[in-house]
């Protein structure tokens, strides 16, 4: 057993702890920035003298730019964060993306915007992860779900922020210097917060830690890993994709008064039903003591959305958004996926694994947006309901049966390392 002194892992029994309050805070600082593109989207483009179809092409164009960021992102900061610690990789992933929404607001050409999304995704990638692995690391086992449930609940709530923002200014640039200036008060934040003790531990060992590749030398390891990714896939699919580009969806649909339906007000409504589900899925989970099953019961639910969605014709421009509302609420397991990934594995790999999972998972945006664009433009002639629900249901299969392959990890202790071909517990 590679076990840890009790001196060093001494956990704290407060779930509002200062780790989960600054995870949460931060969180809800990186959903702020990460969803504000999908808000001001088409406004943005206008400003920048984008027209017509043009508008959904670099929209496509720009969130992939942002996904790419965060890809590339999510290695760098998780191998970071074994190495150096969580606390760093808090520190340096907010200070680039406040810096990257700050020149946001100064962009004047599409090229520029896209590179600056692009640096803002790098930035975005090490939020979440470097989070949810202090908030693990810190609390007990029968109590670590509820830090997480905060930490992703208040954290999404940042969507419904970036809204109203947007409301009250009326103007996109000054919607991510605003974004910017709090990802720098945020920093003083974190001068509160110390490593956890498992970190605290494996940094005086021998052990290798960071090592992204051993993800790919085992094949039993890099099978657990390739299934933490897939149960993920579905929600981005349905944010990234449907609620992103609700407009054109709501004018498909022939929802009354179409053309008043905004992309920004959908999110807001779509990530207000998401922070409801995290804490339901977050509850259900702590209750019935089981990840997989709640996991599980959500992605079903979620695909039968996505039915409703994408069959919802001629309904009001209220009942519309309700059903944004109801579609959030169907993939609130994010709370659930990033927990059960940060489980699956060792302490000494566990950041990377914890910020790499959900920002593959983003990242593979464009990949579903290529995918949906194939089946809208070669297959189905510009049907873009068919196309939505040949995609959702495609994805929702692949993650039920990567959920099946995956363990149940409600009560593993996380003390543990990897090493090789082994997991030493």
């Amino acid at each position: 057993m590679n076990s840890i002194p009790d001196t060093i892992t001494t956990k704290s029994k407060s779930i509002l702890n200062a780790a989960v309050i600054v995870a949460a805070l931060g969180y809800f600082v990186d959903i702020y920035d990460l969803l504000l593109f999908g808000i001001v989207r088409t406004d943005s483009l206008k400003d920048l003298g984008i027209t017509g179809d043009a508008i959904r092409d670099q929209g496509e164009y720009l969130i992939s730019m942002q996904m790419f960021g965060m890809l590339f992102g999510g290695i760098l900061w998780g191998v970071l964060g074994d190495k150096k610690g969580r606390i760093s990789v808090l520190f340096g992933s907010i200070l680039i993306y406040s810096v990257a929404n700050i020149a946001n607001g100064m962009v004047t050409t599409v090229g520029g915007y896209a590179f600056w999304r692009l640096i803002a995704g790098i930035g975005l990638a090490g939020e979440l992860g470097a989070g949810i692995t202090l908030v693990t690391e810190s609390l007990p086992k029968e109590k670590r779900g509820y830090g997480t449930m905060i930490v992703a609940s208040v954290g999404v709530s940042g969507a419904v922020a970036a809204y109203l923002v947007y409301q009250v200014f009326q103007d996109w640039r000054l919607c991510y210097y605003a974004g910017g200036i709090l990802g720098i008060l945020l920093l003083f934040l974190r001068i509160s917060i110390t490593e956890s003790g498992m970190f605290k531990q494996i940094q005086q060992s021998e052990e290798k830690k960071g090592d992204f590749l051993s993800l790919f030398t085992d094949k039993k390891r890099f099978s657990k890993y390739l299934q933490c990714i897939l149960i993920g896939i579905p929600l981005w699919f349905l944010v990234g994709v449907l609620i992103t580009f609700s407009p054109e969806f709501a004018k498909a649909l022939g929802v009354q008064q179409a053309e008043t339906i905004a992309a920004g007000k959908a999110i807001a409504f779509c990530y207000t039903g998401l922070v409801f589900g995290d804490i339901a899925s977050g509850l259900f989970s702590q209750w019935l003591k089981s990840r997989k099953k709640i996991m599980g019961l959500f992605l079903i639910f979620n695909l039968i959305m996505v039915f409703v969605y994408l069959n919802a014709f001629g309904i009001s421009a209220s009942s519309f958004y309700l059903l944004c509302f109801a579609m959030g609420f169907s993939v609130g397991y994010w709370v659930l996926f990033v927990t059960i990934a940060a489980e699956q594995f060792g302490t000494n790999i566990r950041a990377t694994v914890t910020t790499t999972v959900p920002n593959f998972v983003r990242g593979s945006l464009p990949l579903i947006i290529l995918i949906y664009s194939f089946f809208r433009d070669r297959l189905f002639e510009g049907d873009i309901l068919k196309s939505g629900m040949i995609v959702g249901a495609l994805l929702s299969i692949i993650s039920l049966l990567a959920l099946w392959k995956l363990k149940e990890t409600f009560h593993v202790d996380l003390d543990y390392t990897e090493k090789g071909n082994e997991t030493f517990i």
